[in-house]
């Protein structure tokens, strides 16, 4: 496999983290699908438990999802500017800090956010608060799936 279609099969990826916290685009279906495209092609043992473990992960994710609480964000005047900007550090977090980046990102970017808005600490921290509750939690939760099995990916690629 070329570098192009590495490329191309981490930009797809890349797509997928982007679009997870966005209502209607299925950003956990880019990430797997993009794993799917290079297990496809490479054909090794290491592919496809790459693949299966995504997909595994993937599924439970799904089910957890629908076991939360539904996204209510325009009841709550919570923007959608600040959960994709929020999930934005979220992903660098991640890459800085594996795996507790992601939330703590998240929530880092959600508060000092509400603060500049705000102006007290109480209040910027009683709507970070109330941001989590509304879909922190489940972009949260779908955003650190597709993290690991983007970091899953990226750990295999380097070592195959």
């Amino acid at each position: 496999m070329g570098t192009a279609q590495v490329c191309l099969i981490g930009a797809v990826m890349l797509l997928g983290l982007v679009c997870v916290p966005a209502p209607g685009v299925p950003g956990t279906l880019l990430c797997w699908a993009a794993v799917l495209w290079w297990a496809t092609l490479q054909h090794t043992t290491l592919t496809w438990g790459v693949l299966a473990g995504a997909t595994a992960l993937l599924a439970l994710t799904q089910v957890l999802l629908r076991l939360m609480p539904p996204r209510r964000i325009r009841d709550s005047g919570v923007n959608w500017r600040m959960v994709l900007t929020a999930s934005g550090a979220a992903i660098a977090g991640f890459c800085v800090l594996p795996v507790l980046g992601a939330p703590l990102g998240f929530t880092a970017t959600i508060y000092a956010i509400e603060r500049a808005r705000l102006g007290s600490h109480r209040s910027a921290w009683s709507a970070t608060r109330r941001v989590m509750r509304t879909v922190g939690g489940s972009v949260l939760v779908e955003l650190l799936s597709c993290l690991l099995v983007a970091g899953a990916w990226v750990g295999a690629v380097a070592a195959g």
